[in-house]
């Protein structure tokens, strides 16, 4: 089979056509931080250090996917909750905008372009697609999900005791509908920025029940995804946790590819989404990839991409964030799995295991 860029490897993947090797993306935006050695409260307000640290975790490993962010926070803190930014971490809301059911109807959908800190992000988005040339899938990623948005929003324990009260359902559905607006218009301007692909952050099984995940989240997924391919930019749904249950519902948002961590089953997964989407991960970024040696994650890395890459529709790497500390010989180890055992076969296998 002929030589890939990165970028076509990936979108062939997202084509649900065979590529030539197995891609792998990184979802590594606080290892990046890391590895510069500076402070993560002044790079995850910066777009141009965001965008120098995921260049330089770009040229140290040379993986396909460039999955760009700063948190999961950045609507949260545009709509107006106030965000702590550590020195050595990931940021978080702190004091939520909703104080009470009544502030739902206050809340405005702010311009991307102008409101920080989306226009950093933007600005990193711009960056990262000028520097890579084409040779690399950049996702620009759109924040939390609808539900997980309106969580941040009004925090997430008077949400989800809304969210569970029928006389609520109302403003409930209201303040989703702003986050799902919320979404699409931060998506469109990430694909504005020139980003391949966006993702939102579902929420799944982890956190509530199949009926509300249907009732409340998954409107808006299928929103955003529906939006998304409008306009020509794929568009990704995460979801942590074993989502072996929800796995038809979150094929059903028409998501070009859901983003799942190694709790789900990967052999039910694999017969789940064969033919209908992609699956961007099932690595285990906090156990095996941060604490296992190189024999582990070798082993690991090849036991997930056999269950998961047959066929194609698989772009390789960590199911969630990798922590901060993650060693960069666990991430060569995936790279070189990738490239010198993920080469498909002309019938969509891959070689056996030696």
């Amino acid at each position: 089979m002929e030589t890939m860029t990165s970028l076509e490897r990936t979108m062939a993947v997202l084509d649900l056509k065979v590529p030539d090797r197995v891609p792998v993306a990184l979802h590594n935006f606080l290892m990046a931080c890391h590895m510069t050695g500076g402070d993560f409260s002044q790079i995850l307000r910066s777009g141009e250090m965001l965008a120098q640290a995921q260049l330089a975790a770009w040229r140290e490993f040379g993986h396909d996917v460039i999955m760009h962010e700063n948190g999961v926070c950045a609507e949260a803190e545009a709509m107006g909750c106030g965000v702590h930014y550590p020195a050595r971490g990931a940021a978080h809301v702190e004091a939520p905008v909703i104080k009470s059911a009544e502030d739902i109807d206050k809340l405005e959908i702010p311009d991307p372009e102008t409101t920080f800190p989306l226009n950093e992000m933007l600005k990193a988005t711009r960056i990262l697609v000028k520097e890579t040339r084409g040779e690399a899938f950049v996702i620009g990623r759109a924040d939390q999900g609808p539900m997980a948005l309106a969580a941040a929003l009004w925090g997430p324990e008077n949400f989800l005791l809304a969210a569970a009260d029928p006389e609520m359902r109302p403003q409930v559905l209201k303040l989703l509908e702003k986050c799902t607006r919320m979404n699409i218009v931060y998506g469109n301007a990430q694909s504005r920025a020139g980003a391949h692909g966006t993702s939102i952050g579902s929420y799944g099984h982890s956190l509530i029940s199949t009926t509300m995940y249907d009732e409340l989240e998954f409107p808006g997924d299928k929103a955003f995804c529906g939006a998304m391919r409008k306009i020509g930019c794929r568009s990704f749904v995460h979801s942590c946790g074993d989502e072996t249950r929800l796995l038809p519902n979150l094929v059903a948002t028409g998501a070009d590819c859901l983003e799942l961590d190694p709790k789900t089953d990967p052999e039910i997964c694999k017969r789940a989404i064969r033919g209908k989407t992609s699956v961007l991960g099932m690595l285990d970024p906090h156990g095996v990839l941060l604490r296992g040696g190189p024999s582990e994650v070798r082993d690991h890395t090849l036991r997930i991409m056999h269950a998961m890459a047959p066929g194609g529709g698989f772009l390789m790497g960590p199911g969630c964030a990798l922590p901060p500390n993650t060693p960069p010989e666990s991430i060569h180890t995936v790279i070189q799995c990738a490239r010198r055992e993920g080469a498909y076969n002309s019938d969509g296998s891959l070689p056996q295991l030696r």
